[in-house]
């Protein structure tokens, strides 16, 4: 019996304002723990809320780079639960009538095209942070609690982890573009939870589904779904009833365990939150936002690939995310090489980040150093090798190009006197080489270079070399 893998995900993405949802509590990651709290956010009891603005903003901003509806009237409920770090023991959110809804995106796996249905974006507070590493136990850390999230509800479209990762990979770029948030997974910025069920192929009727919670990484959330998955066929082949529930993903053993037994939407006894009113957005608003939408991630790749001739691999890569893109813009702004300046971007500085554990927002190196030294290498200045040994420098100093060369004496021979001279005295030493290019053996040529490079420490000219050792050979052959 043969089964096809169903999918639905949650996108849960922490808003980039200044405050919280509800409050004025600052933001900011990593401060210390519970410094950033009042009695709103703490859920004391006689507070009132007041529902922050530009949350209401970034939400439609969402909605419509995701390509949904926004709703004129939508409102804000209470979903009632009790976890340790929640403080109010309920948490405010959105029910049936959430901000946005009937998203699409459409997503490319293995050349296939595919839209992905959205049902919902709503907003809603985050909750606080258990930690579990103190000697004196678990203790729990609020400073999250209220900041402002919204989830992203996809359509069951999802058939595989690479069509599940592809998607969630999709949903940050747009969402970096749109500047709504940064997207940050390491920070908690991002998280996902993936809904997987199984059911045999040709069948129409959704299996029972199990909930993976707050993955934190795209490689979880492909482990995740290739480790759930089996773990239901397993099931279901040895006769056993998949069991609605939350599980818990180990990411150190790649193994997942039972939370709880799933909720319905009934266990959370929703009820509109009577301390705020109902959010009503107007045409003109929404017009407004709309206009103001940067260029997103798909319409960005198909002009690079019209306008700077990259191909679709090339533009998909440094279109993923907005600081990478921007950074070639300004690049191909002050040198017209978009090629070059792609090759440099996709295969010389990823592996300089990933040794430093370093993001491109953070890189040390402008655009206008990037652009020096591929001129230095254009211009035979230096050769591409030690072009590369450059950039490392830079990367690590932040030191310009130029003046790296001139200290470690990088910059390439051309002087034809000076290596013309060099190569007399190796082309005298080595008669055997040149009576076997005498013979027809144009390998020779390559010792003879191999020499040169080894004389002069690897700085003289390629080019100009060749066309001198020719020469002296040709000269000694008579």
């Amino acid at each position: 019996m043969e089964y096809e893998i169903v999918i639905g995900m949650e996108i849960h993405v922490e808003l980039g304002t200044k405050s919280k949802i509800f409050c004025s509590c600052p933001t900011e990651f990593g401060a210390e723990e519970n410094t950033h709290t009042c009695p709103v956010c703490l859920g004391m009891p006689g507070v009132l809320p007041v529902l922050n603005e530009k949350v209401v903003e970034y939400a439609t901003r969402a909605g419509l780079a995701l390509n949904c509806e926004i709703a004129h009237y939508s409102k804000m409920d209470r979903k009632n639960y009790f976890y340790p770090d929640l403080p109010k023991a309920y948490q405010t959110s959105q029910f049936d009538l959430p901000i946005c809804t009937g998203g699409v995106i459409e997503i490319e796996v293995d050349g296939i095209k595919k839209d992905i249905g959205i049902t919902r974006i709503h907003i809603e507070e985050d909750a606080g942070k258990l930690l579990h590493e103190s000697a004196e136990g678990t203790l729990v850390d609020v400073n999250r609690c209220g900041v402002p999230l919204v989830e992203i509800v996809s359509e069951p479209d999802l058939r595989s982890a690479e069509e599940a990762k592809t998607f969630a990979e999709k949903v940050r770029n747009i969402l970096e573009y749109t500047g709504v948030s940064d997207c940050k997974m390491q920070e908690g910025s991002m998280r996902f939870d993936v809904n997987i069920s199984m059911r045999e192929k040709g069948e129409t009727v959704l299996g029972t589904r199990t909930e993976m919670k707050n993955l934190n990484s795209f490689r979880a959330l492909v482990r995740a779904v290739h480790y759930e998955s089996k773990r239901q066929i397993v099931e279901l082949k040895k006769g056993h009833v998949i069991i609605q529930e939350t599980r818990k993903w180990d990411d150190t053993k790649g193994a997942s365990s039972s939370l709880r037994s799933k909720e319905e939407a009934h266990d959370y006894r929703y009820f509109p939150e009577p301390d705020l009113v109902p959010i009503i957005i107007e045409e003109d608003y929404i017009a407004k936002i709309k206009a103001a939408l940067p260029e997103l991630p798909e319409a960005k790749k198909h002009r690079y690939i019209k306008e700077y001739k990259l191909p679709e691999y090339d533009a998909g890569v440094l279109t993923a995310t907005g600081v990478l893109a921007a950074f070639f813009e300004e690049a191909v702004g002050l040198y017209n090489e978009p090629k070059q300046i792609s090759n440099w971007l996709m295969v010389e500085i990823p592996p300089l980040l990933k040794e430093k554990e370093l993001a491109m927002e953070n890189i040390s190196i402008t655009p206008i150093q990037l652009v020096e030294l591929l001129k230095l290498v254009k211009n035979n200045t230096i050769s591409g090798t030690s072009g590369k040994e450059v950039l490392k420098e830079m990367f690590n100093t932040g030191k310009n190009p130029e003046d790296i060369v001139k200290k470690q004496g990088l910059a390439q021979m051309s002087d034809t006197v000076e290596l013309e001279a060099i190569i007399e005295k190796i082309v005298t030493a080595n008669p055997k080489s040149v009576e076997d290019i005498g013979s027809g053996n144009e390998k020779a040529y390559g010792f003879l270079t191999g020499q040169v490079m080894k004389a002069t420490k690897g700085q003289a000219n390629p080019t100009v070399a060749n066309e001198i050792i020719r020469a002296v050979v040709k000269k000694h052959l008579g």
